[in-house]
């Protein structure tokens, strides 16, 4: 080896600033070997570099995308992570995670097995063949090459090595060999996909039984999605049994913390050189609240804004203290039935409420939980009895005469075991929403702003899901339960009509 060979071996694993010293000082000659080396350290650096280099800086680079390219650095290194990575869309994620990272990954592990899964099986081929291509076209100097007979786009393998690609779509079978690394790039195709509690019971279903089951032994797994809905995939693995496993890396359009992870301060958009904030406050206005906090907050409930609003709450909250000295008129108990196939909106509402003789509404108590049929019935009679309910609201959109016939019975349950001490059984109100849900709440959160409505202490979670609300969304049970509840006690319509030969002393000495 002559002493220039030397000295450009040497120069591959010399710290940067001391590469740029001796490249200062060499001849042409030497100075053009060190810029082909140079070449080649940048390509091997990290998978935007690569696509700097091979693109002639034409790709684009941004501190987001580098999140992702420190992931596939990790694997390549011989980490086994599990990473969760929620962005907005039209930043690039999908072209970086599932195109240039890939590409780059397979020529640091070309005996590496890679899986790529999105919505479609069209969308995942789409990105094999791009990666088929790129090999097809840079090869030489990544230093791949496709076997001859195996150049599919939705599958291929490596000249002389064990690596490959396979990709499917959402939903497909994952036949063949195993992956070292299996990247899932936009699993929900659309706002319809997303609240189909069937599609997302399907997604789960294939993510558990399909997908994980190919993972190698020491493999990773990289979920690169926005945000569509509560339960959607990213949903699930949030709230599952396996979330401490993950690396969850949150990137709103908009930073909204103070640990984002880019170090964002609070207000600073994601991408400025491409969407500023003015860009996004166009958007925003375009595609609607619901779609923004969800497809470019990452928050499918947001943190605030929807119908209610936090100050109407806090200003009229009563302490127990300054409620003992009011008088109710009525009070009702009132119960949103669980339904639907979802995982995180599956409780029973079960929220206990009074009128009093100006016209005034209290929240006085909160039991929702997640609850079987029985055990409903029984906590919203327990509550009607604690609070001397007159009436039990009861949503019937789900199950019809049943949700009345569980009352009824747990009712029953009751006086069987000398828990009603002799009282009659509240009125049972049924409702059937004929309307949409934004047309139920919003009469009700007037009155919250007019100041008509007082809570009686603090409900965190009932609260929360009232100021997160954005119309468009599926509404959680207890919002529901308390906006039957008070929409109820405002209509007066039942108080009226035991005014009128029905008064059997439910009302009588409320206090």
């Amino acid at each position: 080896m002559s002493s220039v060979d030397a000295l450009v071996e040497q120069y591959r694993v010399l710290p940067a600033e001391r590469r740029r010293e001796i490249a200062a000082r060499a001849s042409p000659a030497l100075r053009t070997r060190l810029a082909a080396v140079e070449r080649e350290l940048a390509m091997r650096h990290s998978p935007g570099s690569l696509a700097a280099v091979l693109t002639d800086g034409k790709e684009m680079q941004a501190p987001h995308l580098d999140l992702i390219d420190q992931a596939f650095q990790r694997i390549a290194a011989g980490e086994s992570i599990r990473l969760l990575l929620t962005m907005p869309p039209r930043h690039g994620k999908s072209r970086r995670a599932a195109r240039w990272a890939p590409l780059w990954y397979l020529a640091q592990r070309p005996d590496h097995r890679i899986m790529i899964a999105s919505y479609s099986s069209d969308l995942a081929d789409d990105h094999g063949r791009w990666i088929r291509d790129a090999i097809t076209e840079w090869g030489d100097q990544l230093g791949l090459n496709l076997h001859p007979g195996s150049k599919a786009a939705n599958r291929f393998d490596i000249l002389s090595k064990e690596g490959g690609l396979f990709a499917a779509g959402v939903g497909g079978g994952l036949t063949g060999k195993g992956a070292n690394l299996a990247v899932v790039d936009d699993p929900i195709k659309d706002d319809a996909d997303a609240q189909s509690p069937t599609m997302r019971r399907r997604l789960w279903e294939w993510w558990q039984a399909v997908l994980l089951t190919r993972v190698e032994p020491g493999g990773s797994v990289i979920v690169i999605q926005t945000r569509w809905h509560e339960d959607d995939l990213a949903g699930r693995i949030l709230v599952g049994e396996t979330a401490s496993d993950w690396t969850i890396i949150d990137l709103p359009a908009i930073a909204d913390s103070e640990d984002d992870a880019l170090g964002r301060k609070i207000g600073e958009p994601l991408w400025p050189a491409r969407y500023g904030r003015k860009a996004l406050a166009a958007i925003r206005r375009a595609v609607g609240e619901r779609v923004w906090w969800s497809l470019f907050q990452q928050k499918p409930r947001p943190v605030e804004g929807g119908v209610w609003q936090r100050a109407w709450i806090d200003k009229h909250r009563l302490t127990p203290v300054e409620f003992a000295a009011i008088e109710l008129a009525r009070v009702v108990v009132a119960v949103d039935p669980s339904g639907g196939d979802s995982t995180v909106n599956d409780e029973t509402g079960i929220v206990g409420l009074g009128a009093d003789y100006d016209d005034h509404l209290y929240v006085l108590a909160d039991k929702s939980g997640t609850l079987g049929a029985n055990d409903w019935g029984l906590t919203a009679c327990r509550l009607a009895l604690s609070l001397r309910a007159d009436a039990i609201v009861v949503e019937a959109n789900y199950g019809g005469n049943m949700a009345k016939s569980v009352v009824s019975q747990a009712w029953d349950q009751l006086a069987r075991d000398g828990q009603t001490r002799g009282e009659l059984m509240p009125m049972i109100v049924e409702v059937n929403a004929k309307v949409g849900k934004r047309l139920r709440a919003e009469p009700v959160a007037q009155l919250y702003d007019q100041g008509r409505v007082h809570h009686v202490g603090h409900f965190a979670e009932l609260e929360g899901q009232m100021v997160t609300w954005v119309a468009g969304m599926n509404s959680p049970d207890r919002m529901d339960a308390a906006v039957h509840g008070l929409t109820e006690l405002a209509g007066g319509g039942q108080a009226d009509a035991l005014g009128q030969g029905m008064d059997d002393g439910r009302l009588r000495g409320r206090r």
